[in-house]
């Protein structure tokens, strides 16, 4: 498979994880669902990334390691490093039954979607 296109689909199934996450937001979905929907589009997004930068793929769900990486490439992805800690910290605790979702977390789920977003244009922007 071209690499370019493996990096479409990374895209694609990341796009469809935000989308999901997205209309959870609109529906008042529990924020620990739409927490981890929020992790995995922003890891494939960046996973897709570096794909494109000719990186192979790793085995990892921990945003800051890509974002390290992603840094490497372009310093402006340095400013998404709480977002990174933050939603990977959420996918440990959120992806298995660990309780309800916090009071924090239903204040901050939409600043985190807001961030992810941003994040994922930075990515769309530089992979075009």
């Amino acid at each position: 498979m071209p690499a370019d296109e493996y990096v479409r689909e990374w895209f694609e199934k990341g796009s469809h994880d935000f989308t999901t996450a997205r209309l959870g937001l609109k529906a008042r979905a529990p924020s620990d669902t739409i927490a981890v929907l929020l992790q995995q589009a922003t890891e494939k997004y960046l996973k897709g990334y570096l794909i494109a930068k000719g990186w192979r793929l790793k085995k990892t769900h921990d945003l800051r390691e890509l974002l390290d990486r992603a840094v490497e490439f372009n310093p402006t992805f340095g400013k998404y490093a709480e977002l990174a800690r933050r939603l990977t910290a959420l996918y440990v605790e959120h992806r298995y039954p660990s309780g309800p979702p916090s009071a924090e977390l239903e204040g901050e789920i939409g600043s985190l979607a807001e961030q992810s977003q941003e994040l994922i244009e930075l990515i769309q922007t530089e992979t075009r």
